[in-house]
């Protein structure tokens, strides 16, 4: 993609989703009422998603032959109580929803995100679960609402929903009020103001559990939780995208896309974050497929060299995807995006595998180049970053720069879109390009300011001034 284009594809950016046009400016940031009125199946599989995936089994799609024969091979799923319950649901496994309920109602483990699957093999299997095994069942679930004051992650908060969700027939009024805790207490009150001052973001992997929190509270109190921060949430789908690195990364059962990672570099590539990471996206098509985003992002997933065939992914494959959505080409996205909200910044120099890529994200700013990742300090001197569809400039000490010129043999390569890092987030620049009036900008919550449409070998002058 040239330079030209890049800038193009940025001025159209805003087109990707019509999210924020159709919620309402100043809308209600929690529901009318905190009842689940819904009834059994309620998490995850609503009565269209049960529908489509027993014709999956009968079709014998893919997904459903790969858990099958995974599953007639005896192989060791990690979470083989959601499994388990899956099967039950899905092929009226009798067998299978037995299994599954006598692990929920056994002794507690210590595995992480035990009580999730708990939840899940409560609510899938409920009408084989005895009084006996749901008393042991519930207990669980109580135990986990019982504590509200414990949440300190989107995992946590995803976890004690289920539980208050599973118990709404049996316990309404505990199960209200949790669910009441949460959403006005840790959604309300912590996550969405921390994403509105850039205070925190959402990596990849963090991605999945936020999506089952809104798939969870979409399907049994009716309400959208991306009407409480529709700008956000808007941009998401394309910014989770441009959020890898380009090169895929080979694993045992099939490649995976790896998610920028601010650890890559003292513990490698981490095919256990790059799976959540997936069943975000997955789940996050499921949850809107009609929005031009939504579309974007289902053509980055259909590329079957990254279905995940493995027993820790095919489950997230099965439950989520949906072969049958139409998809856009991911190739429509500008190479280079801005999220202004979060003070992030994702380059790509194209689409191929073999692309460079720059990512300023949670603080640090990273290189890719080559197969390998580098960590480049924003607030030092250096050359400028030339990706071909954008310039990055260091900007903390330096007064003035030359954007590189255009390549020879690149005729549309006559502008650049530039970004300058490493400036004091909020803080007022003058900034002047050869030829042009000064202009003012303020930096991001990240110290990020774009300038489009830079002219190639153009200077760059810079100077801070105080915000009045």
């Amino acid at each position: 993609m040239t330079r030209r284009a890049a800038v193009r594809y940025l001025a159209a950016i805003a087109g990707l989703g019509r999210l924020a046009a159709r919620l309402p400016a100043q809308s209600q940031s929690r529901p009318d009422s905190f009842k689940v009125y819904t009834e059994s199946p309620r998490l995850l599989l609503r009565p269209a998603r049960l529908k489509l995936l027993r014709r999956e089994r009968e079709r014998r799609s893919l997904r459903w032959d790969q858990f099958e024969t995974l599953w007639t091979a005896g192989a060791p799923f990690p979470e083989a109580g959601a499994a388990q319950a899956l099967r039950y649901r899905l092929a009226d496994d009798q067998d299978a929803g037995t299994r599954a309920v006598a692990w929920a109602a056994g002794p507690a483990g210590a595995n992480e995100g035990e009580v999730r699957q708990v939840a899940l093999i409560a609510d899938w299997c409920a009408p084989i679960v005895s009084k006996d095994d749901m008393s042991l069942i519930a207990g669980k679930l109580r135990r986990e609402i019982a504590d509200l004051k414990q949440i300190k992650t989107l995992a946590d908060a995803r976890t004690k929903i289920f539980a208050a969700i599973v118990l709404s027939e049996a316990e309404p009024a505990a199960s209200e009020r949790a669910i009441q805790t949460i959403v006005d207490g840790f959604w309300n009150t912590n996550l969405i103001p921390s994403l509105r001052s850039a205070r925190e973001s959402i990596p990849n992997p963090d991605a999945f559990a936020l999506l089952e929190i809104m798939h969870a509270i979409r399907d049994n109190l009716n309400y959208d939780l991306r009407e409480t921060f529709p700008k956000w949430f808007e941009q998401y789908p394309v910014l989770h995208l441009m959020a890898h690195y380009p090169a895929p990364w080979p694993g045992a059962d099939n490649e995976f896309r790896i998610a920028a990672d601010e650890t890559i570099q003292t513990r490698g590539p981490d095919t256990r974050k790059a799976t959540l990471s997936r069943a975000a996206e997955l789940a996050m098509v499921a949850y809107d497929a009609n929005t031009a985003s939504s579309q974007l992002l289902q053509g980055w997933l259909m590329n079957d060299r990254f279905l995940m065939r493995g027993t820790e992914g095919i489950v997230h494959e099965l439950l989520w995807a949906n072969p049958y959505q139409p998809g856009l080409s991911y190739q429509h996205i500008p190479l280079a995006l801005h999220d202004e909200i979060g003070g992030q910044l994702y380059v790509r120099s194209s689409w191929d595998d073999d692309a460079s890529w720059a990512g300023y994200f949670r603080g640090q700013l990273q290189l890719f180049q080559n197969g390998a990742v580098a960590r480049i300090d924003p607030l030092l001197a250096r050359e400028p970053l030339d990706l071909d569809s954008a310039v990055v400039l260091f900007a903390r000490n330096s007064k003035r720069f030359a954007t590189p010129p255009p390549k020879k043999g690149d005729d549309n390569r006559d502008t650049a879109s530039v970004f300058l890092v490493g400036l004091d987030a909020g803080k007022a620049y003058h900034l002047e390009v050869d030829g042009e009036e000064m202009v003012e900008e303020k930096a991001d919550p990240g110290g990020i300011v774009f300038l489009p449409q830079v002219p190639g070998g153009a200077g760059v002058r810079i100077n801070a001034r105080s915000l009045t």
